[in-house]
């Protein structure tokens, strides 16, 4: 995120929060809870999703991101009934998404800070 917007995202939680808000950004999981082995996405099961009820009625969400497939596909199945707002599916950056580099994320995930400069974030 700090490239994309050309400024240190900051250390601390405090200076990250600070970050996010002064890009009207907000960062929530889609399942609150999962049983899951290692770090494989595969292997969820029995996932509680995250309810996104009081950020959507105190904030005027107009986008929502999803970071990667896995979390695309569970906010399709569980938030997007309730939620109503499409998502955008950008390429995971997790480090085990070994085929992106962190210059073609950048490119790619350039579609937050655009839609923070026209203010649909």
């Amino acid at each position: 995120m700090s490239n994309l917007f050309g400024e240190p995202a900051g250390e601390t939680p405090a200076e990250k929060t600070a970050f996010l808000l002064r890009h009207h950004i907000a960062l929530w999981d889609v399942i609150q809870s999962c049983e899951i082995t290692g770090s494989a996405d595969s292997s969820i099961k029995h996932a509680v999703p995250n309810d996104l009820t009081a950020i959507l009625q105190t904030a005027p969400v107009t986008q929502i991101f999803t970071n990667g497939k896995t979390a695309d596909r569970l906010y399709r199945q569980y938030l997007l009934p309730a939620t109503g707002i499409d998502a955008l599916c950008l390429p995971s950056t997790s480090p085990a998404n070994a085929q992106w580099s962190p210059e073609k994320l950048v490119v790619a995930w350039q579609a937050v800070c655009d839609a923070a400069q026209r203010g649909d974030i």
